[in-house]
């Protein structure tokens, strides 16, 4: 099932707007129970979409539909309306600032213990490093309210984990983007993956996107763990920057001309990496947790 439905994700998301297939074929919605409107299934297949994503850079708010307003209105016992959606903290009048997709989603707001969807009364727009929309938004009066067990800090923490897996998948696009073009630039007669030089740095690049999505896949199945998310978006962030480092020291300067991927790819690396804490906020966090530090680390706590 999770061959079939990482190989529908890839198909999906290579198309330049991915929404209209996503949406027919019910995937926007997965992870979030059926009994609240959405499609079930389990996290860790959300996940393979939300990897996919990733990978090609779609432009949906699939993160922000499925995965953090829709699992947060089934939360709250509210049904998931159709259509895009976002999530966002912060007072119900508003102003909310770089709300994620603002202008084209419906807001689901947790304020003061409970959830309401709302719609904007005012836009500002803005954007991130990449180009996605960060919007500021206003609100009037909300449609739906309803109390809500999920706090700030799990909201974020959600927010976290789907930025982890977003960057897992842009990392390993990153990775075979700079394998291929290593393979296939040639200088003093020969690819320059041929030069150790070259061959080391590749080998560091691929280590770093193992290991973070070992971490990562590993939170996916402990998402209530804060310390198995944290660890994990403080490795992904961390890993993200030197993956992108490294691709763009592979490609040289035609890795951030517009004709080529890598710079679409390295964008949302360096845009994902600070969204909803980087790695220096989650170590903190780490690092803030009671308990005997070596049990920490040793994973024995």
């Amino acid at each position: 099932m999770s061959e079939l439905l990482e190989e529908t994700a890839h198909q999906i998301m290579a198309a330049p707007d991915p929404w209209p297939a996503l949406e027919d074929a019910g995937l926007t919605l997965v992870g979030v129970p059926e009994e609240a409107g959405g499609s079930g299934g389990t996290l860790e297949d959300a996940a393979v979409l939300l990897r996919a994503a990733g990978y090609h850079g779609a432009p949906v708010p699939l993160a922000e539909t499925g995965w953090l307003a829709g699992r947060l209105l089934a939360a709250a016992g509210l049904p998931v309306p159709s259509g895009p959606l976002t999530v966002a903290h912060g007072p119900s009048g508003g102003p909310l600032r770089r709300v994620p997709w603002g202008r084209a989603a419906r807001c689901v707001v947790l304020a003061d213990g409970s959830v309401a969807i709302l719609d904007p009364a005012q836009v500002t727009e803005g954007a991130n490093l990449a180009g996605e929309p960060r919007d500021d938004l206003v609100f009037d009066a909300a449609e739906a309210v309803a109390p809500c067990p999920v706090t700030p800090a799990e909201l974020r923490r959600w927010g976290a984990l789907a930025r982890a897996v977003q960057l897992t998948g842009a990392m390993r696009r990153a990775l075979e983007l700079a394998v291929a073009y290593a393979g296939e630039r040639e200088q003093f007669g020969r690819p320059i993956g041929r030069f150790q030089a070259v061959q080391h740095l590749l080998a560091e690049m691929a280590g770093e996107v193992v290991v973070a999505d070992v971490a990562v896949r590993a939170a996916v199945r402990t998402p209530d763990d804060p310390v198995a998310v944290a660890s994990a978006k403080a490795n992904a962030s961390r890993a993200a920057g030197e993956v992108a480092a490294i691709a763009h020291q592979v490609h040289g300067a035609i890795g951030v001309t517009a004709e080529h991927p890598l710079h679409r790819t390295t964008l949302r690396l360096w845009s994902w990496r600070e969204e909803y804490g980087d790695e220096h906020a989650w170590a903190a966090e780490l690092g803030a947790l009671d308990g005997d530090p070596w049990e920490l680390l040793t994973g024995t706590r």
